[in-house]
């Protein structure tokens, strides 16, 4: 969304006190997001057969669950539409909730990496106010519209799956902790004295309008491009309030 800027918004995000993270790191330092839960490393094969034979059945899986849900996909069907033998299967696998963990670690790494690095102070210095939380809302946006029926799936088996709940709030916590970091990146501390509970409140209403846009929590009354435009200035307001808005 393109917004004319006037002078006030033109100010530089040059705030650079960062709350330093509680993230666990690995051993050369680099932050797990989510504390190494849902981004792990990829599993090792001594053989490129063996690999490809398991990345076959990640796709065929993956596409599987999202077009039948959980309950409708079998393992003989992931095995066929993979083009192995059920055996073959249980060689990687030991049942299809463990196949399901798999895909859901690998789609929140990539969510998390593909999106939520996206919300780095350094990435908005010197732009116009809502232009970058504009922007910002996009991104967040884009992590649950970019496949609304996965997301569906995945926010269903949440709720009776304690492995995938346990997912699900470990991304959240990352991406608040990102957006956190972003918010007193941005921001002064006499505006936003409290950063994590400003953070909070932006993600989840991001993340409501978000599962609402997807048709996830029912048909949205309003399109994207409103509901963008008023969830950007809620949140100049929230952060510079509404004289300086």
């Amino acid at each position: 969304m393109k917004a004319v800027s006037s002078p006030d918004e033109m100010q530089s995000f040059d705030r650079p006190e960062v709350p330093a993270s509680n993230a666990k790191r690995n051993s050369d330092g680099a932050e797990r997001p989510g504390g190494g839960l849902f981004d792990r490393p990829e599993r090792q094969f001594s053989q490129e057969r063996a690999r490809k034979t398991f990345e076959a059945l990640v796709e065929a899986a993956s596409e599987l669950f999202m077009e039948r849900g959980f309950d409708a996909t079998q393992t003989p069907d992931i095995a066929s539409a993979a083009g192995v033998s059920v055996g073959t299967f249980y060689r990687y696998f030991s049942d299809k909730k463990e196949m399901y963990l798999e895909i859901t670690r690998r789609d929140l790494a990539t969510a998390y990496h593909e999106v939520m690095d996206g919300l780095t102070p350094d990435r908005f210095i010197g732009r116009a106010r809502r232009d970058t939380i504009a922007e910002s809302i996009e991104i967040l946006l884009g992590m649950v519209t970019r496949a609304p029926q996965r997301q569906r799936v995945f926010i269903e088996m949440s709720l009776r799956d304690d492995q995938v709940a346990a997912l699900k709030v470990a991304f959240e916590n990352a991406a608040r902790q990102r957006l956190t970091e972003l918010v007193a990146a941005v921001c002064p501390r006499e505006d936003v004295p409290d950063p994590e509970a400003t953070a909070y409140v932006i993600h989840t209403a991001v993340v409501e309008c978000a599962l609402s846009i997807a048709g996830i929590s029912g048909e949205s009354p309003v399109s994207r491009e409103r509901a963008v435009t008023a969830l950007t200035e809620l949140v100049v307001r929230a952060l510079y309030g509404i004289e300086r808005a």
